[in-house]
């Protein structure tokens, strides 16, 4: 691979992208599962929220550099503004660029939705960047986590469903939960593993806060409660009927997956965590296809 490119694909930090894919899929699950998928909104949705968390990455590691958070041989994914591969400036056009971008698919939107989705998808662009900087950046301040359920699992999954439905859907809710705290879980391994540099930079992640043994905990619970968000799709018959009891596999092969990468995640440390972000994120992804595929299939 193209050494430019390998380090562009680090800056985008590619294996995070899941989490706000997952969103858009399992809303498009739960829009066929109702009767009410829409093809061109549900594409325009999958777009805007890949640009708007590559913009979201983007400016991440833009200001992460200008604040000396990141370091040279970090922990983590190598850093490419950091390391001197990218020049500062073209960092920033990037991450203003990608989000002129995504703000411009979401105008797209706005005939399948309406015009209060203006301020809606300006909230999100404002947020993008105030994960990282700002007068009061969220993630140097312990709400890294809040800021993913909800950028990442409520707004996603349910402004995804009403592009496509025109109202709000109560599973669509539980899913979106769902996908928060999964989303949730892939940022707890990141700042896991970069816990004593974010310490010794004053960023005060959760984790700084609370440490690494109450971070585990809720890594494990996280998977488990997000799950039963969604055991009304099996226990409860939903709009008068329910998926067969086979699928019920789905959610427990995610949770097999899920307690292994839990079990690694106590007896690994450094660069040895960073597997287990992208396997995270995988798994995320996997359960999201697997569940709108069934939903697909018996809608």
């Amino acid at each position: 691979m193209n050494k430019q490119v390998k380090i562009w694909i680090e800056a985008v930090r590619l294996r995070t992208l899941p989490v706000s894919a997952s969103g858009v899929i399992i809303a498009i699950g739960v829009a066929v599962w109702t009767h009410h998928f829409r093809w061109v909104p549900a594409v325009l949705c999958l777009v805007f929220a890949l640009l708007a968390q590559t913009a979201s990455n983007l400016a991440n590691e833009y200001y992460d550099f200008l604040k000396g958070t990141d370091k040279a041989g970090r922990v983590g994914p190598r850093r490419g503004v950091t390391e001197g591969d990218i020049k500062p400036a073209t960092l920033r056009r990037a991450t203003f660029g990608t989000l002129a971008a995504a703000c411009a698919v979401g105008c797209g939107l706005i005939s399948y939705g309406g015009w209060w989705l203006v301020p809606a998808g300006a909230l999100i662009a404002v947020m993008a960047l105030a994960y990282s900087t700002g007068p009061y950046p969220l993630s140097y301040h312990g709400l890294g986590e809040a800021a993913v359920m909800v950028f990442y699992g409520l707004v996603p999954v349910n402004l995804t469903f009403y592009v496509m439905a025109g109202f709000f859907s109560p599973l669509a809710l539980l899913a979106s939960i769902t996908i928060g705290f999964m989303g949730v879980n892939v940022l707890i391994v990141n700042n896991y593993r970069d816990v004593d540099d974010d310490r010794e930079a004053g960023k005060r992640t959760s984790v700084v806060i609370f440490g690494r043994r109450p971070a585990a905990v809720a890594y494990l619970l996280n998977g488990f409660v997000g799950i039963a968000m969604l055991s009304p799709l099996w226990f409860v018959a939903y709009q008068g009927k329910a998926l067969p009891a086979w699928t019920i596999a789905i959610p427990l092969l995610y949770l097999v997956m899920h307690t292994i990468t839990w079990r690694k995640l106590l007896s690994r440390d450094g660069a040895a965590l960073n597997p287990l972000l992208g396997g995270t994120a995988r798994s995320m992804l996997l359960f999201t296809a697997l569940l709108t595929a069934v939903m697909v299939i018996f809608a």
